[in-house]
């Protein structure tokens, strides 16, 4: 039976969901058992130019990890949805734009002023930023645009199965191979994780009591056995898909929300919001008010409540003020 063809590849990401790919050790061999790696930029020299030659749909299966950034994302995750059958989304970046979506709570020109022009680190007297194109002695320089909003893989192109995660366990990954190069593939759209919230698998006691205010993990003594929101702890596990087996929580830490909303949430941070305010001990709006400013990060919700999903939710970004 002649092997399937698989490609790994990454657009706007930091390369973990590689190194969970890599962290599953010897289970690489059965992967090689089954499939030639055509496409795989971190663990051999492969060139753009080695796929486009290669015919429509040639690719089985392609991981594509990484949000959609600038030109060159877009450019290769089309490229790569014309060369592969099946096309799967792999981790929080590509399924809902992950960390390098919170951009999208800025436009273009505040992230160029600030990281060539303000940051604190920045010595640039000459005020230059990056442009698309460059005259120099050698000849035309070029680099790809940068988009003013951070993309999912899925508001780009066309795509078959998602696997969340940052980065996904190496177990859900393992798994999710299998059966994608197995005889029979699932339904398309199906997400390789779990279809209720973590806190419905959590193990932790509830109470059901409410809250009288917020506090930081690292400033009080957790009692490791109750839920870290009746603690007064921001958890996600109320808007996040399981599927991660817990491994946050079993470590003491609070979830991060890195799995996404299940099939039934259509916006995690509104969700995680009012799941948050249904706690408050208090039915007096100034009361509220006062309790919700002792959130962690007061000035910053985004870090809380749409950490890993902004440009999947319904805000999607910052509304620009020449918006209609």
């Amino acid at each position: 039976m002649a092997k399937l063809k698989l490609a790994v590849y990454w657009t706007a990401a930091c390369g973990g969901c590689d190194m969970a790919m890599l962290d599953m050790g010897e289970r690489v061999l059965e992967l090689d058992r089954v499939a030639d790696i055509v496409l795989w930029p971190l663990v051999a020299d492969f060139k753009y130019s080695d796929v486009r030659q290669m015919e429509d749909n040639a690719i089985d299966i392609c991981l594509l990890h990484g949000a959609v950034r600038n030109e060159e994302n877009r450019q290769m995750a089309e490229l790569l949805r014309q060369k592969s059958r099946v096309l799967v989304a792999l981790g929080s970046c590509a399924c809902f734009g992950g960390i390098p979506g919170l951009a999208n709570f800025f436009d273009r020109q505040e992230i160029f002023t600030w990281v060539y022009l303000e940051s604190q680190s920045t010595d640039n007297a000459g005020g230059v930023c990056p442009q698309t194109s460059a005259r120099v002695p050698e000849g035309e320089l070029t680099l790809p645009e940068f988009f003013d909003t951070v993309l999912t893989l899925d508001q780009v192109v066309d795509v078959d199965y998602y696997i969340p995660g940052c980065p996904p366990t190496t177990e859900m990954l393992w798994q999710a191979i299998q059966t994608l190069t197995g005889d029979q593939l699932p339904p398309k759209g199906t997400v390789f994780a779990g279809s209720k919230t973590l806190c419905d698998r959590c193990t932790r006691q509830k109470e059901g009591k409410s809250i009288t205010g917020f506090r930081r993990l690292a400033a009080v003594d957790i009692d490791l056995q109750r839920c870290f929101l009746e603690q007064g702890i921001v958890c996600c596990g109320p808007a996040t898909r399981s599927g991660c087996g817990g491994r946050c929580l079993r470590a003491n830490m609070p979830c991060r929300g890195c799995f996404g909303p299940t099939e039934h949430v259509r916006d995690q941070g509104a969700r995680l919001v009012g799941a948050i305010a249904a706690m408050i001990a208090s039915d007096h709006r100034e009361e509220i008010e006062k309790i919700s400013h002792l959130l962690p990060v007061p000035d910053d919700p985004a870090a809380t409540f749409y950490r890993f999903s902004l440009p999947h939710s319904l805000l999607k970004r910052k509304r620009k003020e020449n918006a209609s």
